[in-house]
């Protein structure tokens, strides 16, 4: 059914066909991702229950918040464990200080996320050659300090494409460049790395650092951290070349291979993995099973996922594409409402720039566009 209610251009709405359940209550699972700074997950979760109910007001509507390892992994963990987040300062960009929510879980478990203490939602200006990880390295320290056994880091939405020194360099390693002066800070500065001292380099807690990637790219090459994701952090072409010849000088300094996941946030899987010892898994995983996602999806007739970008990349083991294959396999409909869906996917969804008639008009007002979009799916619920 079309929406015509905006003065813009109809969007076409799928129907959902859900025989047996005539007269019947349905149980509605919604479970986004963040739409990136614009919304956060527990947001855009509410957001489209709120919607749901205005159409179908005797519907069940639970809300599950996902994240793959950046923007919301704390806030999805946190709620997974009803547990509150606790604060941390740390220098943020531009000569600011900033304060990062972490979780502290009872087996001593610290969850701590890249993109609150360094990410690009932090920029006033993009910065692709200077921008650092340091301060996702002083949050590392503050934690550590606070008895962590165990570190969990969620990498993604990071700012910066430097290898994760900057994180290490807060942690105690040295970074020097040509005559043995101190590298300056940034991935800029890489391609000039001439040796590395990691004796200060605090140690691992008791029980390790695991690493949640939100992607599966290598630290260099064409699907690498420079290529693929520099651009998105404002680098232009002779920029990525730079940041390319910095991150494999980082990793002929270091002497250690490269592998899967290593190019998260900037190659900051790399660092920790190969320089801390830290080890590494896809953050979707970890997040749907703390959050109890098997078991919601099993309880549940339709589900409702989304994220701020929908394309071929996101059903490559990122959150909202394991959410639509993991609804498939159990034969419930999923419908992925986007802010922008791009290129053509086998995955049902529906774009709120359509819905509101632009990007702009979108992003100006998105959980008011994610309440029309749940709202008008519910509307088109065919249950005979």
């Amino acid at each position: 059914m079309p929406i015509a209610s905006t003065g813009h251009a109809p969007a076409s709405v799928p129907t959902l066909h859900l025989p047996g359940r005539q007269g019947r209550p349905l149980r509605v699972l919604a479970c986004p991702d963040s739409f990136k700074t614009s919304l956060s997950a527990a947001d855009a979760a509410r957001a489209l229950a709120d919607g749901w109910r205005t159409a179908r007001p005797g519907d069940a509507v639970t809300t599950l918040p996902v994240a793959d390892g950046g923007e919301g992994t704390v806030e999805a963990l946190a709620l997974a464990a009803s547990t509150e987040p606790r604060l941390a300062r740390v220098s943020g960009p531009h000569g600011s200080v900033v304060e990062v929510p972490w979780l502290l879980l009872e087996d001593g478990t610290a969850v701590v996320e890249l993109a609150a203490a360094c990410g690009l939602g932090l920029m006033r200006t993009l910065d692709p050659l200077g921008a650092d990880t340091q301060p996702l390295g002083e949050l590392l320290a503050h934690v550590l300090d606070a008895g962590a056994r165990r570190v969990l880091v969620g990498l993604g939405g990071s700012a910066s494409t430097d290898g994760g020194t900057g994180a290490l360099r807060a942690l105690g390693a040295r970074l020097a460049g040509p005559r043995g002066h101190v590298l300056p800070r940034g991935g800029g500065s890489l391609p000039d790395l001439s040796g590395l001292d990691v004796r200060d380099l605090r140690p691992l807690p008791p029980d390790g650092v695991h690493l949640l990637t939100d992607v599966d790219s290598p630290l260099v090459g064409p699907d690498g951290a420079a290529h693929v994701f520099g651009p998105q952090k404002g680098a232009g072409p002779a920029d990525v070349e730079l940041l390319e010849r910095g991150l494999r000088r980082l990793r002929e300094v270091v002497g250690e291979p490269d592998t899967a996941g290593d190019g998260a946030a900037g190659g900051t899987g790399y660092g920790l993995r190969a320089i801390w010892g830290a080890t590494s898994s896809p953050g979707a995983t970890h997040v749907l099973e703390a959050a109890g996602f098997a078991r919601a999806l099993t309880d549940c007739d339709v589900v409702l996922t989304g994220e701020g970008s929908f394309d071929a990349q996101s059903l490559a083991g990122k959150i909202v594409g394991q959410v639509v294959d993991a609804a498939r396999r159990e034969g419930r409909p999923c419908v992925v409402v986007a802010g922008r869906v791009a290129g053509q996917t086998p995955a049902t969804s529906l774009s709120l720039s359509d819905l509101a008639g632009s990007p702009s008009a979108s992003l100006g007002e998105p959980a008011r566009w994610l309440r029309e979009a749940a709202a008008a799916l519910a509307r088109e619920v065919v249950t005979g």
